[in-house]
């Protein structure tokens, strides 16, 4: 279940609070691959919400959705994961129940129209990226704790407060200590 050698687009990450103490910004952060290849990998923070809106950055749609911090890599850009390619023409494969991008000018439309709601999709500035090898050799220095199996059909709906608790203790009993530590070790 655990740090497994073979990375696949749609296995989430999980960071736990004291993985990385040089770099806190990725401190019990919860990411889905949206792609993982050869040359490197994207994927989006799931539970760092932003005090921003959709409306607040596309005056043109009425949507309140919330916005989450996806990642340091092209911030000025939204991207979002969503579960309707069906109505989402060029929607990318992540797995089965979960897709990313796609029309942008139609997600917008959908939303206005009610076709899209808060629980179809979610939207983020920027993503997390890396390069060859480097999602690897940071799994080997345990910077992560991959996670292959998860239930996808309800990560849009799973309160963001609630997504990473709730990754750790599909973990088992081993890391259950890490349910109530804080964000920064620093003031453990």
């Amino acid at each position: 279940m655990t740090n497994k050698k073979n990375i696949s687009k749609g296995d989430m990450l999980i960071s736990l609070p004291s993985a990385n103490l040089i770099d806190l910004s990725f401190s019990r952060s919860l990411i889905i691959l949206a792609d993982h290849e050869e040359l490197g990998s994207v994927g989006f923070v799931l539970n760092k919400p932003l005090e921003v809106t959709l409306n607040d950055l596309i005056p043109t749609t009425d949507a309140h959705h919330t916005i989450y911090e996806g990642g340091p890599v092209e911030q000025d850009k939204i991207f979002c994961i969503h579960k309707r390619p069906d109505v989402i023409p060029n929607s990318l494969h992540i797995n089965e129940e979960i897709y990313w991008g796609g029309d942008f000018d139609t997600i917008l439309n959908l939303i206005n129209i009610g076709v899209l709601s808060k629980e179809d999709i979610r939207f983020y500035l920027g993503y997390t990226g890396w390069d060859i090898n480097q999602l690897e050799n940071e799994i080997e220095d345990n910077y992560w704790i991959t996670i292959d199996k998860f239930e996808y059909d309800s990560l849009l709906t799973i309160p963001s407060k609630q997504v990473w608790k709730k990754a750790i203790k599909s973990l088992g009993q081993d890391y259950s200590i890490w349910l109530n530590a804080p964000e920064n070790p620093n003031f453990n």
